[in-house]
């Protein structure tokens, strides 16, 4: 039986004249006869919040349609619905109603409202060649709660990238590990084909890549009072929660912090009501273990670094992977405006490296884990590596409730706790080290929530420094339709930056590169040129725009390099408990007005680039303007601070939490600043050093 043979509650067969009005058919297939309704039973189901405001939509628009033609919407010919439903255009129910169908029509057919693929042939979109059998995972190497030993030398909590490093170079050493991760282990099957559930998107939907959104809320301080956030609010903050971390599904742009990144506060002054600080250390110390984290984890593309990149003693491993038209199309519009390019350099293996092939350029990069095992992370290379030792076990689905501090303030293991067959377990576990590596807003909210006699607002919290500073990036983009096809489909799609604006641009603080955004899903697609009033979101003039656009439109996205400022932070409320019992973090502050300069600066730079290459229409992405709370996301940094004072920081420069020479942290929290473009090779390379000083310890 096909999805839309599928049978459709009676309550959801009555919208069916209002998802065909939103996807027409014309010479190809509806929303309904691709499956529409079976794809809206399955979107409202569980959600009767989401059920009700769906029906005031059909409701509203039934009444109107009785009101201006005495007739019932169904009975209207297709040009009286599209002009009822333009009436709607200024409602923010509407509109979510609307993208809604749409999106489940442009996404894959999994999801029920695309079936035959019927949405992919219109427009031509395809996924690329097929996934080979999934690549094997260690599974031996996780553990069940009963299994866990008494102690171990060290526990890591996390298994992202700064965890996965830490394992890497502490299992190696000869110590035994234990790596804590909250997230479940999908199968790489599982995390590679879902446009709905991709981390990515921000459509509304659970992420398969965690966290589940029942039971686990942040709130957010808009000033005036605590807003609840669920995971799929993109205000929560998500970074992918899961074995692995976001590594599993990260774009794995692999950029190095340039000299300058590391001292902001010395090259441009502290602006006022920022924390803009240095680093308590240059490039020049960072610079082998980016070197290390290059080889040993695989980075592939050029050797030209641009005017703000360091020296390099070492190239890359891999040369770049091969580009398409997008590619020569807008480094020819870069110089015609005189702007230097370079190839993005990426974990992704352009030729066969660590016993892995390479990469397929498939269209499904990022939000996705390789369907090749070609996107090299955490999960498939240091974390792979430290399980192989037999001195490293993992366990998931297990969240690090607390430190456990001895008497003498020393950090003696740490409190866990999880779900298992519906009931909450709990478990104290001893360690001799302890690493955090959560990420920002979760090794922060662990310090918090570790307060105890001798540290009443928190481990390490004695000067108030604890969740301040976060930051992420703010980004500006640009979407820029051509005249003839320039999207190849050919992956993973960021192959070409200028990195001219990273630092010294006039009358503002910092900058970022420019680059090619990925691939983008057709639903992506869709909600990109519908937010550029590129094409309108419903009816047959949406679905003639995608056909004629979609394979037409290029993306250009900036990341701004934040000053950020103190107010912008992680706090807990005691009040709110997630699933588990434990206080969940509260979000609060706002970028601080040198970043919203930054973001509108680069914004302008991706408009100048794409109408240069030739876009006949380039148009900016909307500015939040600050209004959604702090800065965080996948990018999120900076709550637990490096540095040489302890009334200014969290941590020394090598991670120790001050007052506590076995408890360090490894993850983007550290970072003093995060650099104008992806800091995961940052993230990766400043914990190999991290640990490497530890195993030397």
């Amino acid at each position: 039986m096909s999805a839309s043979e599928s049978p459709v509650p009676p309550a959801h067969a009555a919208f069916a004249a209002l998802l065909d009005a939103v996807v027409p058919r014309d010479a190809h297939p509806s929303a309904v006869d691709a499956g529409g309704l079976v794809f809206l039973g399955r979107a409202l189901a569980g959600r009767p919040d989401l059920a009700e405001r769906a029906e005031r939509v059909r409701e509203r628009v039934a009444a109107r349609a009785r009101a201006r033609h005495g007739r019932e919407f169904a009975t209207l010919t297709d040009e009286e619905r599209a002009a009822l439903l333009d009436g709607f255009a200024s409602d923010p129910d509407h509109d979510w109603f609307t993208r809604l169908v749409a999106t489940g029509y442009y996404a894959d057919e999994g999801n029920g409202g695309n079936a035959g693929g019927a949405s992919w042939r219109m427009t031509g979109w395809r996924p690329g060649p097929p996934a080979a059998p999934p690549a094997p995972e260690p599974r031996e190497a996780a553990l069940t709660p009963d299994a866990l030993a008494a102690r171990y030398d060290v526990v890591v909590v996390g298994s992202g990238a700064g965890g996965g490093a830490a394992a890497h170079v502490l299992a190696a050493s000869g110590r035994s590990v234990l790596v804590v991760e909250a997230g479940t282990w999908p199968g790489t099957a599982e995390l590679s084909h879902d446009h709905l559930r991709n981390p990515r998107a921000s459509w509304g939907f659970p992420s398969l890549a965690g966290p589940h959104p029942d039971g686990n809320p942040r709130l957010l301080d808009d000033g005036t009072r605590l807003l609840p956030l669920s995971p799929t609010d993109p205000r929560w903050s998500n970074n992918a929660m899961t074995v692995g971390g976001g590594t599993r599904v990260y774009g794995a742009q692999a950029w190095r912090f340039g000299p300058v990144d590391f001292r902001m506060a010395t090259h441009y002054g502290v602006p006022e009501g920022s924390a803009l600080a240095d680093w308590p250390f240059g490039y020049e110390e960072l610079a082998p273990f980016y070197e290390r984290a290059e080889w040993e984890i695989g980075v592939s593309g050029g050797t030209a670094q641009g005017p703000y990149g360091g020296p390099r003693a070492r190239p890359l491993p891999m040369p770049p992977l091969p580009t398409g038209p997008a590619h020569e199309v807008l480094r020819a519009g870069a110089a015609r405006l005189g702007l230097t390019t370079v190839t993005v350099p990426l974990l992704v293996n352009s030729v066969p490296y660590g016993g892995r092939p390479a990469c397929a350029q498939c269209s499904q990069c990022v939000g996705f884990a390789c369907g090749v095992d070609a996107k090299n992370g955490s999960l498939n290379t240091l974390l792979a590596r430290a399980f192989a030792t037999g001195r490293c076990r993992l366990l998931p689905e297990a969240t690090a409730e607390r430190l456990l501090v001895g008497r003498d303030g020393r950090v003696e293991g740490v409190a866990l706790a999880g779900l298992r067959d519906g009931a909450v377990w709990r478990a104290e576990v001893g360690a001799g080290e302890v690493v955090l590596a959560g990420g920002a807003v979760e090794s922060a909210r662990l310090l918090l929530n570790s307060a105890h006699d001798g540290e009443p607002r928190g481990v390490g919290n004695g000067a108030d420094q604890v969740g301040r500073h976060l930051q992420g990036h703010l980004y500006a983009s640009a979407v820029g339709v051509f005249g003839d096809r320039v999207e190849d489909l050919v992956g993973p799609g960021p192959s070409l930056a200028t990195t001219d604006f990273r630092q010294d641009n006039p009358g503002i603080v910092g900058g970022g590169i420019v680059a090619r955004e990925f691939v983008p899903t057709p639903a992506a697609t869709y909600h990109y040129l519908v937010d550029a009033g590129l094409i309108p979101a419903h009816g047959v003039g949406s679905k003639r725009g995608m056909r004629e656009l979609a394979p037409r439109m290029l993306r250009l996205a900036a990341p701004i390099q934040e000053v950020t400022t103190a107010g912008a932070r992680v706090r807990v409320d005691r009040g709110t408990r997630d699933r588990l019992g434990i206080p969940v973090a509260v979000l609060a502050g706002r970028p601080h007005p040198e970043d919203l300069r930054g973001q509108a600066f680069l914004a302008e730079r991706c408009v100048e680039w794409l109408a240069a290459a030739g876009a006949r229409q380039a148009v900016p992405a909307a500015l939040s303007g600050g209004a959604a709370g702090p800065s965080g996301g996948q990018h999120q940094a900076g709550t637990c601070r490096m540095g040489t004072d302890p009334a200014r920081s969290v941590t020394d420069p090598y991670g120790r939490v001050w007052g506590h020479g076995n408890l360090r942290v490894v993850d983007g929290s550290t970072h003093v600043t995060n650099g104008g473009v992806n800091p995961v090779l940052t993230i990766f390379a400043n914990a190999l050093r991290i640990a490497s000083h530890m195993a030397a310890g």
